[in-house]
């Protein structure tokens, strides 16, 4: 077989694993239907998380705009939009802030990692929630909902913003952190990124993406750079606390900075950037 040939085969081998790959992260992190002949793979499914993010964002900002056109106050309309969210995820990150909070209520640190394996659900956890949902559907409501203009872009940007800066952040938290369990939900993602590097690719394909939504002048640079450095700020304040308390991640702190970050970067946003 000539070079040629081999990087032929070799190229249509990378990209039918990449498919698979996404085809993949849309089934573990989306409850969206995925028709049964698609290609499976999962264990790089990790690299393509803030891509899923792109996908539930946007889907979220499209419902949003329609509840908007209907006329849908702007409370209502939020409310929806975050039960839509959790659906869109079969709250699956709503899961390990549960059982982190559990875990993190508990004096002895080596306890902690016993009390979130409990799928019982404690009053700490309860209360981690149903902030975190509380906080979500303010912010939402605080962000402009008019239709017209830049106004309503912000919104719709803000939405599919803190979905891709959420799991990039779950991207920096298995690169960068030793995880805790030899198995587990969450233990394959840690050869599909070991190191730190295996972020850089998916942020700077976030910055290009934002850069360019400013060229085309879509969204102001201030609000890309507002989001920017906020969103990185956070996943990267969020992995680190987690890390602080228990020594490491699990599946349920991937989870957990998933959604605090999520939930912060979009209470950042009802700021009005400069």
């Amino acid at each position: 077989m000539s070079t040629i040939n081999k990087r032929v085969v070799i190229l249509k081998r990378s990209l039918a694993s990449a498919i698979a790959n996404w085809n993949g992260a849309l089934m573990f992190y989306t409850c969206l239907p995925i028709p049964h002949h698609w290609p499976l793979a999962f264990d790089s499914i990790a690299r393509w998380v803030p891509w899923v993010g792109v996908i539930i964002g946007g889907l979220l900002a499209i419902t949003d705009r329609a509840l908007l056109a209907l006329q849908a106050p702007v409370p209502v309309c939020s409310a929806l939009i975050v039960a839509l969210w959790i659906a869109l995820t079969g709250g699956l990150h709503l899961d390990g802030v549960m059982d982190t909070a559990d875990g993190l209520a508990v004096p002895d640190k080596s306890r902690r990692l016993a009390v979130m394996t409990d799928s019982r659900m404690g009053a700490f956890g309860g209360m981690a929630v149903a902030m975190l949902l509380l906080l979500k559907v303010v912010a939402l409501s605080n962000l402009d909902g008019n239709l017209d203009g830049m106004t309503f872009t912000n919104r719709a940007f803000g939405l599919v913003a803190v979905c891709v800066w959420g799991r990039w952040g779950q991207q920096w938290a298995i690169a960068r952190y030793p995880y805790l369990k030899k198995t587990g939900k969450g233990a394959f993602h840690k050869s599909a990124l070991p190191s730190i590097q295996s972020t850089f690719p998916s942020f700077f394909a976030i910055g290009l993406l934002s850069g360019a939504l400013v060229a085309l002048d879509i969204v102001s640079f201030a609000k890309v750079l507002q989001t920017t450095l906020a969103g990185t700020a956070i996943a990267l304040l969020t992995s680190a606390y987690f890390y602080r308390q228990l020594g490491g991640h699990t599946g349920d702190t991937y989870g957990a900075v998933v959604e605090w970050t999520e939930t912060l970067l979009l209470c950042v946003l009802t700021v009005r950037a400069m």
